[in-house]
């Protein structure tokens, strides 16, 4: 993890000389953790979280001008992944209703069959700020404070956000803890 000193100065040289290795430093540093962000937000798609992680790192690189200093460089960049899974967010819902398709239908294919729902399955019960509230506050183990700047909302309203996440996620695994022990009785049953 780079020092803020570090990083001002790496930024530094990329703005005043198109220091390329500069920025890749700065991708190295906080690569790991921003495509940590987007496989929760992603519910684990690999392929879609690098995706997002490439798209945040190129807008990064393009604006770093307008970096100004005021938040860290991790909390400028995690604003943009935000804002970047957001737009996709958004396209894709506007494919679905394009193609008629429910997210209901593919959250019940999610978690139907014998197997307890795992926690991609729990994530996809939340909405899209839910999640990214989770995904900041315990996988990328980032402050309130830092997350209402990612999020642009007051502190409150994120942990509203989180207690909803946690509520939403304890009663969807309740329901599926009942739903096992339904299809156990019944397959004992049967017997």
């Amino acid at each position: 993890m780079l020092s803020k000193i570090e990083e001002l100065r790496l930024i530094s040289l990329c703005v005043i000389g198109d220091d390329r290795r500069a920025f890749g430093t700065l991708v190295e540093a906080h690569q790991v953790r921003l495509r940590q962000f987007f496989m929760g937000l992603t519910l684990g798609d690999a392929a879609l979280s690098d995706d997002l992680a490439q798209e945040t790192f190129i807008k990064a690189y393009i604006g770093l001008r307008s970096f100004k200093g005021l938040a860290g460089f991790g909390t400028w960049l995690y604003r943009i992944g935000y804002n970047e899974f957001y737009s996709y967010a958004r396209k894709r819902r506007e494919e679905r209703e394009e193609a008629g398709t429910a997210q209901a239908a593919a959250l019940a294919t999610t978690a139907t069959g014998c197997q307890s729902l795992d926690a991609q399955a729990l994530m996809a019960t939340l909405n899209a700020n839910e999640r990214v509230a989770v995904t900041l506050f315990y996988i990328a183990d980032k402050p309130l404070a830092q997350i209402a700047k990612i999020m642009q909302m007051p502190q409150g309203t994120v942990k509203s956000h989180l207690h909803r996440a946690k509520l939403k996620m304890r009663h969807a695994a309740e329901a599926d803890a009942m739903r096992l022990t339904q299809q156990h009785k019944q397959t004992n049953g049967a017997i």
